[in-house]
């Protein structure tokens, strides 16, 4: 009894390697003023944060994005597929209702069938999420090698007159290990619901609630979409939930892991829009050269924006001890962990 006790005491769970796919579709700020005159380059860039964003072609989705990443990820990384015991796939934006894309993905990629698949619904928590699911697979002795895959084609949801999303959100995947080894331990989580905001990020139409399209389309005096049939958001309310809830995320995250503020040498956030991260970073009281910014040629990439954060940190070789992950968005959920990097 006492073996087994010190064998759980002593498990760790780690995030090995990671890779990421784009489409091959680049929508840049160029492009989008031609169609919204009343825009300028220099607008979007300055107070959005992007230049271009990645997007899917028509018939590509978010299950081909996971494959192209992984199949990256494999040729990258020259893990050996065999030793994958579970796949967990984030996406809002499945192939079908049913089966699972997860299912079909270990079939593409010739996973064993003693390999477990999921998916599971979440948008900009997903990745923190994802890390907490992982972790308790191996903690669980379910398994040791664990493929977080994020893939995510928000592009599919929007309105070709909707000029505020299409600034903001591309397409991308993201294939995250996490194992029993690794150069970066997952340490605690702080995770939070609130479901009362679901209406303020939402796509009303086309799953069972609302089986059939509206085709209704209105704009505001501001010239925001409002429609049942793409994705609708309330960015005002998006911005007073994150303001109030994200300060208490790190706050909680922190005790949680007995660490200040101080002990943190590098935070990286949802990249949800350049404002947004600002007003964040400065409400907290961030130093600017501890917090890290990787939207500019991406854009929102939803669930994917963490773990491609990370991979570029890591080739800035950022990466150095306690990294405090902060995700947040539609829900309303939101999660935050620290890892300590090697």
């Amino acid at each position: 009894m006492e073996d087994i006790h010190y064998c759980k005491m002593n498990k760790k769970a780690y995030i090995k390697t990671i890779s990421y796919y784009l489409p091959e579709k680049i929508l840049t700020n160029e492009q989008l003023v031609k169609e919204f005159p009343e825009w300028t380059v220099e607008k979007v860039a300055n107070k959005i944060g992007i230049k271009q964003r990645h997007i899917v072609s028509e018939n590509e989705t978010a299950l081909d994005l996971a494959e192209k990443a992984a199949t990256l990820f494999f040729q990258e990384h020259k893990i050996a597929r065999e030793s994958i015991d579970f796949i967990l796939l984030c996406t809002q934006s499945p192939d079908y209702f049913l089966p699972t894309s997860a299912c079909i993905l270990q079939d593409r990629l010739g996973l064993p069938t003693h390999c477990g698949a999921l998916d599971f619904n979440l948008g900009c928590s997903g990745f923190v999420y994802g890390l907490s699911l992982a972790k308790g697979l191996i903690f669980g002795n379910i398994a040791k090698n664990v493929l977080l895959i994020t893939s995510e084609t928000y592009s599919k949801y929007l309105h070709p007159k909707d000029k505020g999303n299409r600034t903001i959100f591309g397409d991308a995947a993201a294939v995250t290990l996490i194992s029993t080894e690794g150069t970066a331990e997952i340490l605690d989580f702080s995770l939070g619901t609130d479901g009362q905001g679901f209406e303020n990020l939402i796509v009303r139409s086309g799953a069972l609630r609302n089986p059939v399209r509206t085709n209704k389309i209105q704009f505001d005096e501001s010239g925001n979409l409002d429609s049942d049939d793409f994705l609708y958001m309330n960015g005002s309310e998006i911005f007073n939930f994150t303001l109030e809830f994200v300060p208490l995320l790190v706050e909680d995250v922190l005790k949680r892991n007995n660490l200040s503020k101080e002990d943190i040498n590098l935070f990286i956030f949802h990249q949800a829009n350049m404002h947004m991260l600002n007003f964040l970073r400065r409400k907290i009281k961030i130093e600017e050269e501890k917090f890290y910014y990787c939207l500019e040629n991406f854009g929102n990439t939803v669930s994917s924006t963490i773990p491609i954060a990370l991979k570029e940190a890591q080739k800035e070789h950022l990466l150095k001890e306690n990294v405090l992950l902060a995700g947040f968005g539609v829900g309303y959920s939101w999660g935050g962990v620290i890892i300590n990097c090697r």
